[in-house]
């Protein structure tokens, strides 16, 4: 049994429980044999896949195993070695594979929800710091204001409020008192405790969720890599009986060898090499280039998720705005008692008996200073239950401050309108206010007399108005979701230009999840939104089928960014958030969105291109195959190294460039569906000269095509043309054309005559044919352009040709 988490710490013996005095803790011995036996709260084991499996999974896959088969019938039949030429791009694909789930280990390993790293305790009567990881079970921790809480706890000392929104989705801060639990993975936000660990390492609350989160699953694929997926699973579905029919019609008119042969040049074309590396590299490159944009991506997937988004959820606080607040003034709402130098006065009072544990208090501090001049007999701090803190001097002289409409009650249709004028000047209103009584939590809204308002802002990020313009060009519409007043919150959203910002709600008005799933279609502001709203107002837009993303840089926004469509966080907020987001600015800044978009964008786009180049050779050889089974029976056109020359020269090498331009148009339509309707004309035509090259060759030919077209030579007719009608969809592909474009053209086209000239019989296995085939030769190819454009119209219409 172990308790430790750690394989190496095994029980050497069952300790019993120590209910040790708060004030002298446990001795340090008894730490110590617990330590020794395996009660520590080391880190639980990890779930994630080890090295040796890794490379076990990447290496022994379906597909792999299939092209080594092959490869070993190949050379079994006495194959030449350029027969061979598919298999460094497997070899390449494999090793891109494990170096990618190498690195996702390295980011797992790093995943955390405890971000505390030293504890304090009582061993002897002794305060000491250590690491938390060396704290044991029973042992009395001193937990304070911001610490996270990196055991399971019982409080025997002290009163603190706790904030567990990400470990139980409850929104509110909680009293806890002696007696009371300690979830770890918590927060304290205010007062402190002296508690009793009760379960450490893989037994407490937050190892069970480090062991899900870090157990290696599938997370749900990008579109774009989902479909991949599918389609090569169709593929592999496909391909063995039609290999199989293929060989046993083959071998009836040719040599078994020469059969297999042409039967593995058939399997090769129908398998789109090099796709996934493709997709790999270019994804790979995005991550880099968005680093030094001081972006960081833990999930290359959401780059296109975040080119799909058509919904952007963002906070005001850290968002559009900057995150430090500041105090504009204060207006005073009860003349005859408070002047402006009570008012100052009591601020300072409040100010130097708070914390400063929010940037609120933050503000106030810095506007009214710390130099109280008397101590508060009772504090209450701050609670988004009731949205506002308190101090009391006295039996009937209490101050509190937060939300107007919180503290006020009934009595807030009297102020309301000089709160909202203020209000719809962008400021947050805070309300101080005096209480004839008791803070017990109980709030008695008649008890209540009204001092002042106090005024505070975050400014509008300078970048801010540019990325929102550029969003709603882009057909993306922006949601405002914030704790602060809606109607605050509408004039900062109008102030950096979001349309719709006038349409605001109160989000304590929503009271149900029917109410929730109608707001998303009619408001663009919402305000006084709890951590738990958030994540059913993401909820609710995902069920009315849009793609959506969200900001977030605390906390209290880890339950909305992980059920986002794509999820960003900011550097500058939680950690736990940061953990949690697949996008983490490093900068903090909201500016940065546009490039992300448009990364995301190239890389859709571009790699939507290169696929439609991977699948035109498929369904060419897919088209082949089962021309042959149904209809002739003959031998397939091609071997497998005729296949490489075309691959290599109008497809493998020309796909990296391409990959790699830029490219921002909108993402529009099914990925799958895109790459289908732009490979079909090719391959169709490739298909429909290759018949006519077979029925022709089966019957009259006429007289300038010779006495007689051996099959060498349909090899090289159709892989001539083959090669021609590559080199027409790479050009379709390269528009609209520029100079790297064309040079890749060119380039490419004049490398290819020239290795077929210098190694087509040794290496591509490229016959010279007679002067009269060449010219044949020239005819199909002429033959595949008003066809290809005709297959392109039917299937993409003008659009297909660059025809906007």
């Amino acid at each position: 049994m172990l308790r430790g988490g750690n394989e190496a710490v095994r029980l050497n013996k069952v300790l019993p429980r120590i209910n040790a005095p708060a004030e002298s803790g446990l001795s340090h011995g008894q730490a110590r044999e617990r330590l020794d036996n395996g009660y520590s709260n080391s880190k639980p084991d990890s779930a994630e896949k080890t090295v040796g499996q890794i490379f076990k999974d990447n290496i022994l896959t379906y597909f792999n195993g299939l092209i080594v088969v092959l490869a070993i019938c190949i050379i079994a039949v006495g194959g030449e070695a350029s027969q061979l030429a598919f298999m460094p791009i497997i070899f390449i694909n494999t090793a891109v594979g494990i170096m990618q789930e190498l690195r996702s280990k390295k980011m797992l390993s790093k995943l955390s929800f405890i971000s505390a790293p030293k504890a304090t305790v009582i061993r002897d009567r002794e305060r000491l710091e250590i690491p938390s990881d060396e704290t044991v079970l029973d042992d009395i921790v001193i937990f304070g204001p911001g610490q996270q809480i990196y055991a399971d706890a019982i409080v025997v000392d002290g009163e603190c409020q706790v904030n567990e929104a990400l470990v139980t989705g409850e929104s509110d801060e909680i009293t806890k008192t002696a007696g009371d639990t300690l979830l770890s993975g918590s927060f304290i936000i205010s007062g402190g405790c002296s508690a009793r660990l009760n379960k450490v390492g893989r037994d407490s609350f937050v190892a069970q969720l480090m062991l899900e989160a870090k157990k290696t699953k599938n997370k749900l694929s990008s579109g774009m890599v989902s479909a991949l997926r599918k389609l090569i699973m169709v593929i592999g579905i496909i391909i063995v009986p039609l290999g199989l029919m293929m060989l046993l019609r083959q071998v009836g008119v040719t040599r078994a060898d020469d059969a297999l042969l042409r039967t593995i040049a058939a399997i090769i074309g129908m398998l789109p090499n090099g796709l996934f590396m493709l997709v790999s590299v270019t994804l790979t490159v995005s991550v880099l280039r968005l680093a030094k944009r001081k972006t960081l991506i833990q999930d290359r997937n959401c780059v296109e998720t975040l080119a799909r988004v058509d919904v952007f959820c963002v906070d005001k606080t850290g968002t559009i705005t900057e995150n430090e607040m500041e105090v504009k003034g204060a207006a005073l709402l009860c003349w005859d008692k408070f002047d402006s130098d009570k008012v100052n006065a009591l601020m300072a009072d409040y100010a130097g008996n708070m914390n400063a544990d929010n940037e609120t208090m933050v503000a106030v501090h810095a506007y009214f200073g710390t130099d109280a001049r008397r101590r508060a007999r009772r504090v209450l701090p701050f609670s988004s239950a009731v949205k506002y803190s308190g101090l009391s001097f006295g039996p009937d002289e209490s101050y509190m401050l937060g939300a107007p409409e919180r503290i006020l009650g009934s009595q807030y249709p009297s102020h309301k309108e000089a709160i909202e004028h203020y209000s719809a000047q962008g400021y947050r209103v805070l309300l101080l206010a005096h209480y004839s009584g008791e803070l017990d939590g109980k709030l008695d809204d008649r008890r209540v007399l009204p001092i002042a308002l106090i005024m505070l802002s975050n400014r509008v990020r300078e970048g801010a108005p540019g990325t929102v313009k550029y969003f709603a060009e882009q057909g993306v519409k922006i949601i405002v979701i914030s704790g602060d007043n809606p109607v605050t919150v509408s004039q900062i959203a109008r102030e950096a230009g979001i349309e719709g910002a006038e349409r605001f709600v109160d989000a304590a008005q929503l009271q149900t999840d029917k109410q929730i799933k109608r707001a998303v279609l009619e408001y663009t502001v919402f305000g006084r939104v709890t951590p738990d709203q958030k994540r059913k107002l993401v909820r609710a837009l995902k069920g009315a089928g849009h793609t959506v993303a969200m900001t977030g840089d605390g906390v209290n926004d880890v339950l909305a960014l992980k059920d986002a469509n794509c999820s960003i966080a900011m550097a500058s907020g939680s950690e736990v958030a940061s953990q949690v987001a697949d996008i983490v600015l490093l900068d903090s800044d909201f500016a940065s969105m546009p490039s992300i978009v448009m990364e995301g964008r190239r890389v859709i786009n571009n790699i939507e291109s290169c696929a439609t180049l991977y699948m035109s050779k498929n369904f060419s050889a897919l088209f082949f195959s089962i021309f042959m089974v149904i209809v002739a029976g003959e031998l397939f056109p091609l071997w497998p190294s005729q296949y490489m020359a075309y691959e290599m020269f109008f497809i493998g090498i020309p796909s990296y460039f391409l990959a790699l331009q830029s490219n921002t148009n909108i993402v529009r339509g099914r990925f799958i569906t895109n790459v289908f309707r732009g490979a079909l004309p090719a391959g169709l035509t490739v298909f429909a000269v290759w018949a006519l090259v077979y029925f022709m060759y089966g019957s009259p030919i006429p007289e300038f095509i010779g006495d007689s077209v051996v099959a060498s030579d349909i090899s090289t007719i159709v892989s001539l043309v083959i090669a021609f009608v590559g080199l027409l969809l790479m050009v379709k592909l390269c528009i609209p054309l520029n100079k790297i474009k064309i040079a890749v053209s060119v380039c490419m086209t004049l490398v290819y005559v020239i290795s077929v000239a210098m190694f087509g019989g040794t290496v591509f296995s490229i016959e010279p044919i007679a002067l009269e085939k060449i010219f044949m030769t020239i005819v199909f190819c002429a033959a595949c352009i008003p066809l290809m454009l005709v297959l392109t119209l039917i299937f993409q219409g003008k659009k297909g040709l660059g025809v906007k």
